[in-house]
């Protein structure tokens, strides 16, 4: 059996063709008889209007291993925004965590004891999007839940790396509110 995770964190970012295609998940991922198993009961026991709580299905009746409680870092207030996140994402999300087990990242005979939150992004302006493409938006949030989870349970990016490139890397929006963009 595998070494016992307790608590896992990871973000990563995926961007596809249009702005409105960008994935940006962040994820805790640990045993659910740990924190991350008390806090995933936590959340489903305590939905809020706006930031209902889900877990990540292939289709109804099909949750997915490990179970994966998807949270909104939006407030859902629209019906289309629904549709999309609970349709397209929800099913990208699922099938990102089985690519994961598919891949190694999570270890197959963990599935059964670890959970995920998965904290997703959907850019609300997705709704305002003519002949918006599921297809590649499906893309974008299944490669952005594979790479998120490979990170997290890999510990990317390690300290080393972290401390070689600090000053090196620039986060986007420290730069526009530097320039006055914002």
């Amino acid at each position: 059996m595998s070494e016992r995770i307790v608590l896992r964190t990871g973000e990563a970012l995926v961007e596809g063709a249009e702005d409105y295609m960008a994935a940006e998940p962040e994820v805790v991922i640990g045993e659910l008889d740990g924190p991350v198993g008390q806090a995933i009961a936590n959340l489903i026991g305590g939905q809020v209007k706006g930031h209902t709580k889900v877990f990540a299905i292939l289709n109804s009746d099909v949750q997915v291993r490990p179970a994966t409680v998807m949270v909104s870092k939006v407030t859902v207030k629209d019906a289309k925004y629904t549709n999309i996140l609970m349709g397209t994402v929800q099913a990208a999300i699922a099938h990102g965590v089985l690519d994961a087990v598919r891949a190694g990242d999570i270890p197959k005979d963990k599935v059964n004891d670890l959970g995920i939150i998965y904290s997703v992004w959907l850019d609300p302006s997705v709704v305002k999007a003519k002949d918006l493409d599921h297809a590649a938006l499906f893309d974008v949030h299944r490669e952005a839940t594979a790479k998120v989870i490979r990170k997290a349970l890999r510990n990317e990016p390690t300290i080393d790396w972290l401390l070689e490139n600090q000053d090196k890397v620039e986060h986007y929006f420290h730069q526009q509110g530097l320039e006055g963009n914002l």
